[in-house]
């Protein structure tokens, strides 16, 4: 990847992720994103994000090309700079090989009774630590 990822998901791009100009809708990104973010959560941290208390407080995405219905897309994404209950992603979108958007999400874990952050789980931080280059 063009970046420094510690992780990548390959996405399929659907018929349904297509507008009417002929290439993947913008809000369709953020869908990919999720994609990946959930991929990192199961395969890196060893949990689902439908089972773990975490809210999505933060969405920022830099488009910088369309991509097409026949593009090989890949998702590259790394958590930098751990706070004490956010988890800060930095993204990669890859179509065919170049670079068609950068993005930045914070997830922030909760407690589901108070609805107020709380801190990461220790076996999350030791996980992400073991995927940093």
């Amino acid at each position: 990847m063009g970046g420094s990822y510690d992780y990548e998901v390959d996405i399929d791009v659907r018929l349904r992720d297509i507008d009417f100009m002929g290439h993947v809708n913008n809000a369709t990104y953020a869908t990919y994103l999720e994609q990946a973010r959930e991929a990192y959560f199961r395969n890196v941290l060893g949990v689902s994000l439908a089972d773990v208390d975490t809210v999505l407080a933060s969405l920022e995405i830099d488009y910088l090309r369309p991509i097409e219905a026949d593009s090989a897309v890949i998702v590259g994404l790394t958590v930098r700079e751990l706070g004490d209950s956010s988890l800060p992603i930095a993204y990669e979108i890859l179509a065919d090989g170049e670079r068609a958007a950068t993005a930045r999400t914070v997830q922030v874990v909760v407690d589901r009774e108070t609805g107020s952050s709380r801190s990461i789980p220790d076996e999350w931080r030791a996980r992400i630590g073991e995927t940093e280059s």
